[in-house]
């Protein structure tokens, strides 16, 4: 299975509930602003106009990348995990370094990543180093700025009610 195409329950409709904003609430809005921009007269130099077609391309890009997404994605919901044991997709990893510093992350799709909240893609190189190890394996991730060694300290799977 191609780690480019998982996504968790959450991630799915995350990007469903974008194209929907975006089919319903942004592209009728930006439509309705070019509409009255060149209703105003002469559209070559009417920077409302210009801005709100480039605009409109854009949302019309993403609708079409979304929607081909959302037809090529394999949810897969971390509660189902048979090994849970082992770190997996969706699962919360709680790691600490060689200096006793810890962190959290949920390994999810390439598509839900958000560092901030502690969301690492399954295809980053942290992902790629811990996936498929243990509670107190060892792990070396290579950084630009050299390799540092983490401990893996916790795993958690959220329960199927709650996959984000």
């Amino acid at each position: 299975m191609d780690t480019n195409d998982l996504i968790t329950p959450s991630g799915y409709r995350e990007l469903q509930r974008e194209l929907e904003s975006l089919w319903k609430q942004e592209r009728p809005r930006v439509t309705r602003e070019v509409a009255e921009a060149a209703a105003l007269g002469d559209r070559s130099e009417n920077a409302e106009y210009i801005y709100g077609k480039r605009r409109l391309r854009e949302i019309d890009k993403r609708l079409e990348f979304l929607s081909k997404r959302l037809d090529n994605v394999k949810v897969l919901d971390p509660s189902t995990v048979q090994d849970q044991e082992r770190v997996g997709f969706g699962a919360w990893v709680n790691i600490e370094d060689e200096e006793g510093a810890s962190r959290r992350y949920q390994i999810v799709g390439t598509d839900e990543f958000d560092a901030d909240a502690g969301k690492i893609s399954v295809r980053s190189p942290i992902a790629r180093a811990l996936l498929g190890k243990r509670v107190d394996d060892e792990t070396l991730v290579q950084r630009p700025s050299g390799e540092i060694a983490y401990v893996i300290t916790g795993i958690e799977f959220p329960p199927a009610a709650d996959t984000t």
